[in-house]
């Protein structure tokens, strides 16, 4: 234990003594030092005046311990220090042959009376006039010479001195230990609104369905919450006997490699976002999808992680049966629509005598059958994942003007305007057919969400190495918010659904898939109540491709 300590123990043990113990305890190193002084100088008890004072200090060592100090006033006790004057004054005049520096000792009642803090007026005084008359009562009795008198008076100031020092600093350390109070309750009053906050935290964490783990820069967990924990379970070892844990790939069945799994990839610093994984035993998996941001301290050094998980298996479940049923409609719309168009061309390609008439509305007849055919193709490979292309040199602006010529009538039941900006020819590498359903289906949106009328606009244009074609309405148009999710899957905007606009969400999947199996890009942007407009960009025709 060290000295700090040591005396920090003790006064704490002297702190919780009762008052007239501590009065005791005070007064017993002056009646030590009286009793040292007769077992040094035995002769002094044949003196009258020291045996006077010797029995004074052994009745007032008495009084110290056996008084009942705590019932009295408050400082009653300093009386003990100021009788103390006059047992030294006995003591010191009954020894002053033999030990004239005994006068000295008065400063074990200065240093009582200074430290008490008790009668600070009072006090001052005694711890001058005290030491004063234990030197001076000889001189001033005859016994002494007179110039005993400026000894007296210096001793008495050196005393007073002493009990002025004392007592700033008494106060000074009565401050420091205030203020060290002060400052101790502020510390616990922080930290107990850190546990606190600790326990809210804990609580909202808890409370959350969502997955939380944050790690330190060694990529050891720092916090849990019980979402997570619930997570932790389905993965655990000890649930599968071959050892590998229950942590899957997108496609449910794939094991992920210990070092790609969502902490791992977080404690080796990377940052992602919907990294989809499969936890569980494979007949009671569940989906989550994992994120997690890095974190750097002030040098950029990596610092920790966050990584979050929320279970989105009802949302893939859904998204799955979505599929399903998509793909089951389209295949059972295959086989119908075949057989009308093989029954077409026998029809047309027969030579039957047929009218002009009737041989021109069979022809129309054949060619939305075969664009009807087109588009459950493209359903069944949207529901696949792909949309396959035949890439070849194509005039775009061909396709525009075909596209505004058959929407017209449509345009026309409106109220919309149709208007076409583009050169003559403009080629890219592409898929007559599948452009021309991406350009069927921007235009038939532009109108159907224009329905108080207005004019949808077709531009065309050559932009550095890619041809550019916009469609623009003046329609209902959407936030920016549904913008970013236009192109999902069964989505439709909260204005459809409330303007009971007929669709169900999949068109512009279905020509965003067929857009990026080109190698473009499609982009929307729209006001609410100022129009949309979408922008798709394709590759032109290279010079080496003619």
């Amino acid at each position: 234990m060290s000295d700090r300590a040591m005396l920090l123990a003790a006064t704490r043990a002297y702190s919780h003594l009762r008052l007239r113990y501590r009065v005791g305890l005070c007064e017993l190193p002056l009646a030590l030092l009286i009793a040292g002084v007769v077992v040094v100088r035995p002769v002094l008890l044949q003196e009258p005046l020291f045996l006077i004072g010797l029995v004074l200090h052994a009745l007032l060592l008495v009084a110290a311990f056996l008084v009942p100090w705590e019932k009295l006033r408050h400082g009653a006790y300093i009386a003990i220090p100021l009788l103390d004057f006059v047992a030294l004054g006995f003591s010191r005049n009954g020894a002053a042959e033999l030990l004239p520096g005994l006068s000295f000792l008065a400063i074990f009642p200065v240093i009582w009376l200074a430290a008490s803090g008790v009668r600070p007026v009072l006090s001052f005084i005694a711890s001058f006039v005290g030491p004063f008359l234990i030197l001076a009562a000889g001189p001033l009795l005859g016994t002494e010479p007179m110039r005993q008198i400026g000894t007296a008076l210096l001793l008495a100031v050196a005393m007073a001195t002493v009990n002025i020092s004392l007592r700033f600093a008494t106060l000074n350390a009565a401050h420091s230990q205030k203020r060290l109070e002060v400052s101790n309750a502020e510390v616990h009053r922080l930290q107990d609104e850190k546990n606190e906050r600790e326990r809210l935290l804990e609580t909202i964490l808890d409370t959350i369905d969502v997955g939380l783990v944050a790690l330190d820069a060694n990529g050891n967990r720092t916090l849990t919450n019980r979402q997570q924990r619930s997570y932790d379970v389905l993965i655990g070892d000890d649930a599968n006997d071959d050892g590998a844990s229950h942590l899957y790939a997108a496609d449910k069945t794939t094991p992920i490699a210990e070092n790609r799994s969502p902490v791992a990839r977080a404690a080796a610093g990377e940052t992602f976002a919907n990294y989809l994984v499969w936890l569980g035993p494979k007949d009671s998996q569940r989906a989550v999808t994992t994120a997690a941001t890095a974190m750097t301290c002030a040098n950029g050094q990596f610092s920790g992680s966050v990584i979050v998980s929320n279970d989105v298996t009802d949302m893939v479940e859904a998204l799955s049966a979505k599929a399903d049923f998509v793909a089951n409609v389209s295949h059972e719309l295959w086989t119908p629509l075949t057989s009308i168009i093989g029954h077409l061309d026998l029809v047309l390609d027969e030579d039957y005598d047929l009218p002009p008439v009737v041989t021109q509305q069979l022809s129309v007849s054949r060619r939305n059958a075969e664009r009807l055919y087109a588009l459950v193709s493209n359903l069944l490979a949207s529901a696949n994942g792909n949309a396959s292309v035949h890439l070849r040199p194509t005039d775009l602006c061909g396709l525009v003007e075909h596209s505004i010529e058959s929407a017209w009538p449509q345009a026309a039941n409106t109220g919309v305007t149709l208007k076409a900006d583009m050169p003559d020819i403009l080629w890219t590498t592409s898929d007559p057919l599948r452009i021309r359903q991406v350009l069927d289906n921007l235009i038939s949106n532009a109108i159907k969400y224009s329905p108080d009328g207005g004019t949808v606009t077709v531009r065309a244009r050559k932009q550095s190495d890619a041809a550019l074609l916009e469609v623009e309405d003046t329609g209902i148009g959407m936030s920016p918010n549904e913008t970013k999710l236009v192109f999902g899957k069964f989505f439709r905007t909260a204005a459809a659904r409330e303007s009971s606009i007929p669709g169900v969400g999949l068109g512009l999947s279905i020509t965003k898939a067929i857009v990026d199996s080109h190698g473009g890009s499609i982009s929307c942007s729209s006001q609410p109540g100022q129009g949309t407009t979408f922008t798709v960009k394709l590759p032109l025709l290279r010079s080496d491709e003619n």
